[in-house]
């Protein structure tokens, strides 16, 4: 009886032993994440932030480190800026977030020590496409990176029972022409035809006869 209690006992402390270590190795690593940024970066939730381009009417999360009163949300504006506190109108179009924050971190050194800046795009919004005609959700859709016509449709929910799935098109504006590429929808979920399943570009309009 007495082996068999030396025996749960140390069973018992062993456990506490694991449990602690787990717990000093878990205390590590949120010390380590707790570090703060040392160079002007960028975190676009849906994009490669080296190629990305910020457009009008994207939002923009702006965030500081240690300076709750300049992170903020804001929107590109039509004419391409941003506003931010103490610098006023910042040019944000045709930039990557990259370089926003850059910029933002520049101005910021007149006021701040050492400014640590991230920019991140929450929302993309100057890059859209258009699925138009006997869809249950037309309307006008982000474009995301590499989104196909199969993966747009999939954001309109679904057809209406008139839609004529087999003669899809999508009208492109190439060179200054309007130019249609077919898409049979029945086609494209059976793996049949995958070239034309083509990769949307910005403008481009998805019709559903």
């Amino acid at each position: 009886m007495k082996v068999l209690m030396i025996l749960i006992l140390g069973g018992f402390l062993g456990t506490i032993s694991i449990h602690a270590q787990n717990v000093g190795s878990q205390a590590k690593q949120t010390s380590k994440g707790a570090a703060p940024p040392t160079t002007a970066t960028a975190e676009p939730s849906t994009t490669d932030a080296a190629e990305y381009k910020i457009g009008p009417q994207d939002v923009l999360k702006i965030d500081v480190w240690k300076e709750d009163q300049l992170t903020r949300a804001v929107p590109v504006r039509p004419d391409g800026k941003i506003t931010m506190p103490l610098l006023n109108d910042v040019q944000a179009a045709g930039m990557t977030p990259v370089e926003l924050a850059a910029v933002i971190r520049d101005g910021l050194k007149k006021y701040i020590n050492e400014p640590q800046v991230t920019v991140t795009v929450t929302e993309i919004n100057s890059r859209r496409i258009y699925v138009s005609g006997e869809v249950l959700r037309p309307g006008a859709y982000s474009l995301l990176p590499n989104m196909t016509v199969l993966q747009a449709l999939s954001t309109s929910v679904g057809f209406t029972q008139f839609a004529r799935v087999k003669n899809i098109y999508v009208l492109r504006t190439e060179n200054g022409k309007q130019v249609k590429h077919l898409f049979n929808y029945k086609d494209a979920i059976n793996g049949k035809k995958p070239e034309e399943n083509i990769v949307l570009q910005p403008g481009d309009v998805i019709v559903v006869p």
